[in-house]
């Protein structure tokens, strides 16, 4: 029986499976399985003589995929870590026939709806936003003491908000009379550091930090463009890797790291021959990304801003 604690809506979730081109024998990897819902997909399709190897940091995640794919554990394994240790996975299991690679770069449902997990500024609770709950770095570290500069830095990047001296600034002067603890304590200098005018409309202000915050504390960027680099060199010919990104930076690696591994001879024009060697590794399939269907986004309004993209290997 599913762990129903862990609730998770799998995102384009069909578009995913048929992007992955699934085929007997071969081996695949969910990056981020979540509550299991794409990787429960996966496996009903990939038959007897694949494997499925799952991964998530989030220990709760684990278990509940371990639990919604208990008919398929003959042929399943969990990795209770980061998707940045994909090439050392792929080397340690010897897997030499990598059909796909799969990878939905957003937070669960799951860790948002849990308060205590202190991602959401919809819920009152301790500074944390930690995927992995051992991890030494939580947003408590970050608020309170990360300079202004570094806040000011990682608010605009990771957040893109316009606002970022300004919310730096008031954290880092709140912060000098008492820490900073609690997600609504946050919210709450973030809301008045911000004019009235651009709180009139548009999303919560605290969104964006909120965002940057969580970013920074999990290192969501870090991995994005090693991981793409070692499905590229390490999939069969045929392969395919499907990833899903849910904001302007996550997607814009996505397509960046696509477009490089897709790219051949970058010797100069006047070349009369190309001495670099370079060969194209894979080629996209989606120039443009898929987007939810109407139907997702009535059923499922977070899945609003999802976008997959999908490669092949050559």
């Amino acid at each position: 029986m599913t762990n129903l604690s862990f609730s998770h809506t799998s995102v384009l979730l069909y578009e995913c499976i048929e992007a992955l081109n699934i085929r007997d024998g071969y081996t695949y990897i969910d990056c981020t399985a979540g509550g299991g819902g794409h990787s429960l997909e996966i496996a009903k399709r990939m038959g007897k003589n694949s494997r499925l190897i799952c991964f998530d940091r989030d220990k709760n995640a684990i278990r509940a995929a371990s639990e919604r794919l208990s008919e398929y554990l003959d042929r399943v394994t969990f990795v209770n870590d980061n998707f940045s240790s994909l090439e050392r996975v792929i080397r340690e299991y010897g897997i030499d026939n990598l059909g796909g690679v799969l990878a939905d770069l957003g937070c669960s449902s799951h860790q948002f709806d849990t308060p205590e997990r202190g991602f959401s500024y919809n819920h009152d609770a301790p500074l944390d936003m930690r995927m992995d709950t051992d991890s030494p770095l939580s947003a408590y570290e970050v608020v309170n003491g990360y300079s202004e500069a570094d806040l000011k830095r990682i608010i605009y990047d990771y957040g893109e908000e316009r606002f970022a001296p300004r919310i730096a600034s008031a954290i880092c002067k709140h912060r000098e009379e008492s820490p900073i603890r609690t997600t609504h304590e946050l919210s709450d200098i973030i809301r008045g550091a911000i004019p009235s005018a651009a709180r009139a409309d548009g999303p919560h202000p605290a969104k964006r930090t909120f965002q940057a915050i969580r970013i920074e504390v999990n290192g969501e960027l870090d991995a994005i463009k090693p991981m793409i680099d070692t499905a590229a060199r390490s999939l069969v010919a045929g392969g395919r890797i499907a990833i899903i990104s849910f904001h302007s930076l996550e997607d814009r690696i996505v397509k960046q790291s696509y477009k490089a591994q897709a790219t051949g001879c970058t010797c100069p024009k006047d070349f009369p021959v190309c001495i670099c060697g370079k060969k194209p590794t894979v080629k996209e399939l989606t120039k443009k990304p898929i987007l939810p269907s109407d139907g997702e986004l009535e059923a499922n309004p977070r899945s609003r801003s999802a976008k997959l993209r999908v490669a092949e290997k050559i």
